[in-house]
């Protein structure tokens, strides 16, 4: 799998894409809102970027970016091989993976100077402690980050924190993550439970990570997250994830789509055996009407963007 996100015009997101699912995605492109796509490494870094755009009929414009306006090259091809290779080999980190193309700086204007923020300690002590809550919770992109520093300490008329100041700041943050996880070994426990997930969704049981702002919003949406033969489900909600970061217990709902306390209970069981072989700890007493904790958790997720 090719260590990068895919997001396309009509807002879906590819995460971790081969090289044959890539493949179709570049040639898919051209038509009525879906002329272009734009990766990202794993994890995000600012201004490290490759992005095509393609219109049916027309030439591939193609463009990466490593760092300031003046390392932004472009590159315009009628050959979709051209374009996936390039593409390719720049999720690959591959040297010399711009040699099938030739390259020219884009006209990117330089980016103005952000102005420092202009917050009192507690303030900023509060926003940044929100953010890092976030990025401590693992799911967070860096879009979302900022969104949230520019919103966060909004009251009435006063928004004391500019778009351009919200994005410095959560990429100041989301960097000092990206380092820290360098030091990270081996499988994480939030990885052992995505592994768990997907053998549940698997086997029938509708499995979604950081699902929904609450329990009862989970509750109503999860439906529409199943393939029609599934049996049953088992999701955490964003304050659940926030949790386990904090305390090392995350919470589970799970039920059956058939609403009977057997089907219920027997997804729970379902999944207590699946996070047990993950190699996680539960505590959980059979009854369908509790939650399901999984407990003891090194909250260590590592971060896409």
């Amino acid at each position: 799998m090719l260590q990068i996100v895919v997001r396309t015009e009509d807002g879906e997101r590819h995460v971790r894409v081969s090289a044959g699912e890539l493949a179709g995605l570049v040639r898919r492109i051209g038509g009525p809102d879906d002329h272009f796509l734009v990766l990202q490494r794993i994890p995000d870094l600012p201004a490290s970027f490759a992005q095509v755009w393609h219109d049916a009929g027309g030439d591939y414009t193609v463009e990466y970016r490593d760092g300031g306006p003046d390392r932004h090259f472009g590159a315009t091809t009628d050959d979709p091989g051209a374009v996936l290779a390039a593409l390719t080999g720049w999720a690959r980190q591959d040297d010399g993976w711009e040699a099938g193309l030739t390259w020219t700086p884009a006209d990117v204007p330089p980016e103005p100077e952000v102005p420092p923020l202009d917050l009192g300690d507690a303030d900023r002590t509060e926003l940044e402690q929100r953010l890092k809550e976030m990025l401590a919770a693992g799911y967070a992109t860096r879009d979302r980050l900022a969104e949230v520093a520019a919103d966060y300490l909004v009251t009435g008329e006063r928004r004391p924190v500019s778009a351009a100041q919200a994005r410095a700041l959560a990429d100041r943050l989301w960097l000092e993550r990206v380092e820290e996880q360098t030091g990270w070994r081996g499988e994480t426990d939030p990885e052992r439970l995505t592994g768990a997930f997907t053998a549940l969704d698997d086997a029938g049981v509708t499995a979604r990570e950081h699902f929904a702002c609450c329990r009862s919003c989970g509750d109503a949406e999860i439906g529409g997250a199943a393939a029609p033969d599934a049996r049953g489900f088992v999701y955490f909600t964003y304050p659940s994830a926030e949790s386990a970061a904090a305390d090392g217990v995350l919470t589970l709902y799970y039920g059956g789509f058939d609403d009977s306390p057997e089907t219920t209970a027997a997804v729970g069981r379902e999944v207590v055996a699946a996070l047990a072989a993950a190699g996680l700890r539960t505590a959980w007493d059979g009854d369908p009407g509790r939650a399901i904790d999984v407990t003891g958790l090194d909250w260590r997720r590592r971060l896409v963007g």
